[in-house]
């Protein structure tokens, strides 16, 4: 009985000894397992507790580190906040062309600038700001030609490669606020960038005003105009009054001087009646019209009468009666419209007539 003791604890020292080499080899093969994964084994040692050590035992395969190491570097996944998206980086930034969304008029045949411009609340300079290729001779405007109506008064712009909002407001004389604050433009902060041949509407800016020009019925045989008499270079008031409807401007070529139906109209200065009837179609709005050209340079221009008294080639001196005042054509009451032209371009008759004028309501 006292051998098979012997024996037996003999035995169990040695289980004991390979319970111990056992231990020393899965302790080896932990710190293999965990350097490969990039985890240094006195940290794991300091943050793995210790019945998580005692826990991992021998069965741990190659296969198992593998997927382990994996897990390890592994990217972390990204979440997408649009509340915090970057601003547009100027380098890739797609400008939008304006989109404008303009009416079209096809001119008839009893269309004048005027009327046209009347019809849709708009002056007549904002025709030509429109549509910069036709003619400013309001008596060239062709019939059936299609007109580009801008819904404000101001001009339709093509940009330039390389031009800038500055240098387009300074063309125009406008703000370069007023650009940018026409929706249909489509320029948007903070890069406000141009497209090249986009067109963009410049609202209050202005090419000019239609011209006038009358249709000469007397000439010289060689196809130059031969004057028999040329004026003074002075003016004379064509009528008695001085009580002013409207001014001459930018939109408005000459002066409306109120006056009783009637009353006589006098030649301003000497010259040749180069017009005398009403103003039938491209003229409509002048009804009744004399011209009378003074051989200088300058014309003048009678509208609305109500009576002509003189023919086209009957030479005239200054203070000769020529007619009488009248409503007709596109006017709104009795009243003489008045014009001076110099080479076809309208000029203020007051800063050539003497004498205070006030203004009627």
């Amino acid at each position: 009985m006292q051998k098979k003791r012997d024996v037996w604890q003999r035995f169990s020292g040695y289980l004991v000894l390979v319970a111990g080499i056992l231990l020393l080899v899965i302790v080896a093969q932990l710190n293999d397992v965990w350097s490969l994964g990039g985890v240094d084994a006195e940290d794991t040692a300091v943050s793995l507790p210790l019945s998580t050590t005692l826990a991992i035992t021998t069965t741990t395969s190659l296969t198992e580190t593998a997927v382990l190491n994996t897990a390890v570097s592994a990217p972390l996944p990204v979440f997408y906040d649009t509340n915090l998206a970057p601003a547009p980086n100027p380098r890739t930034y797609q400008a939008k062309p304006p989109v404008h969304n303009f009416q079209i008029h096809v001119v008839s045949e009893l269309d004048t600038p005027n009327s046209i411009a009347q019809q849709y609340g708009i002056t007549a300079d904002t025709i030509i700001g429109g549509n910069p290729g036709i003619s400013r001779e309001s008596n060239l405007l062709q019939t059936g030609a299609e007109l580009v109506i801008l819904p404000v008064d101001g001009v339709l712009h093509t940009v330039k490669p390389g031009e800038t909002l500055d240098a387009i407001a300074q063309l125009y004389g406008v703000a370069v606020a007023d650009i940018i604050g026409f929706p249909s433009n489509n320029l948007e902060y903070p890069f406000l960038r141009l497209l090249p041949d986009s067109h963009l509407v410049i609202p209050g800016a202005s090419l000019g005003q239609f011209t006038f020009k009358a249709p000469k019925s007397v000439g010289g045989s060689g196809g130059a105009q031969v004057w028999a008499v040329v004026g003074t270079g002075t003016y004379i008031w064509p009528v008695s009054g001085r009580c002013l409807t409207q001014y001459y401007s930018g939109f408005h070529a000459g002066i409306d001087v109120s006056m009783a139906e009637g009353s006589p109209v006098y030649a301003a200065d000497t010259g040749t009646v180069t017009y005398a009837a009403y103003a039938a179609g491209v003229y409509y709005d002048y009804g009744n019209l004399i011209v009378i050209n003074h051989g200088n340079g300058f014309e003048t221009f009678y509208a609305h009468l109500s009576s002509i008294n003189v023919y086209p080639g009957q030479i005239l001196y200054q203070g000769d009666f020529i007619g009488s005042t009248g409503n007709t054509g596109r006017s709104s009451g009795p009243h003489l419209h008045f014009e001076i032209r110099n080479n076809d371009y309208g000029t203020n008759p007051l800063n050539r007539l003497n004498g205070p004028v006030r203004t009627c309501s």
